[in-house]
């Protein structure tokens, strides 16, 4: 079985982010890059699946040049190889652009599978592995809590409001899992030292064959049309209590439209 992953490198979590002034594009370079952590809830799970049915797994991911740490992440846990899209030609894709270059990277590949976490922690869209899927013509299975391999079929419990939906489909497919699925194992020294002969291809646009008319914040369906700063945080109110400490709260709830 052949498995990808597509990975992406966001902010990290706690970092403070904000948008550059000359395109209102995320500053990416403002905070420590990291591996989108979602993500590496499915390079765990495709990693149980090859450990299971044998095979291989290779990380896809699109970005500038340091993304190529979150690859070699992915290979220190245990990934065989990777592809690595760099161009400043991606620079402000959306998530159609995105979805257009994973989807014709991941073609004619011969995977059985391909898998997401269910969103990015950069956007919160959770819409690329639909589109790569339709893109692709696979079916698509999502929000998975547990995948189950059976021959050349795939099922999933599809984590919902009220439990869970159990959703199966004919290989190849498209998958994104959620954070309850498993417990990402840390990379070990072993791997770290491993993950660096393993292969990476790394490709410009060029060499993917895409159509760069379709990359690019000048193609991108969704613009930021104007944003501002945070502004600082207000002072809180104190309440004196002076026997009628009870009314002035219920007095502040009502002003601010919380009761």
């Amino acid at each position: 079985m052949k498995i990808a992953v597509c990975v992406k490198q966001v902010p990290d979590t706690w970092a403070e982010k904000k948008l550059r002034d000359d395109d209102s594009t995320l500053d990416r370079e403002a905070a420590d890059g990291v591996m989108n952590e979602l993500d590496e809830y499915a390079v765990e799970e495709a990693l149980r699946l090859i450990e299971a049915h044998g095979g291989e797994v290779v990380v896809v991911t699109m970005g500038p040049e340091r993304a190529a740490e979150t690859v070699r992440k992915a290979l220190s846990m245990g990934a065989d190889a990777g592809v690595h899209l760099v161009d400043d030609a991606f620079q402000g894709s959306d998530a159609l652009a995105t979805s257009y270059a994973l989807a014709e990277v991941l073609s004619g590949r011969g995977f059985d599978l391909i898998l997401f976490g269910s969103e990015s922690t950069d956007a919160r869209m959770s819409v690329v592995p639909a589109m790569v899927a339709e893109r692709l013509g696979l079916p698509q299975v999502t929000f998975a809590q547990k995948v189950n391999v059976d021959g050349a079929s795939v099922s999933i419990e599809r984590l919902t409001e009220y439990g869970f939906d159990t959703v199966e489909a004919a290989m190849p497919a498209v998958i994104s899992v959620v954070e309850k699925i498993n417990e990402p194992r840390y990379p070990s020294f072993k791997g770290i030292m491993a993950a660096k002969k393993k292969p990476v291809e790394t490709l410009t646009v060029a060499d993917a064959g895409l159509d760069a008319a379709q990359l690019g914040l000048a193609a991108a369906w969704s613009t930021v049309a104007q944003f501002a700063a945070r502004p600082p945080k207000a002072a809180g109110t104190v309440v004196t209590d002076e026997g009628d400490g009870g009314s002035k709260i219920a007095q502040y709830l009502s002003e601010q439209k919380f009761v």
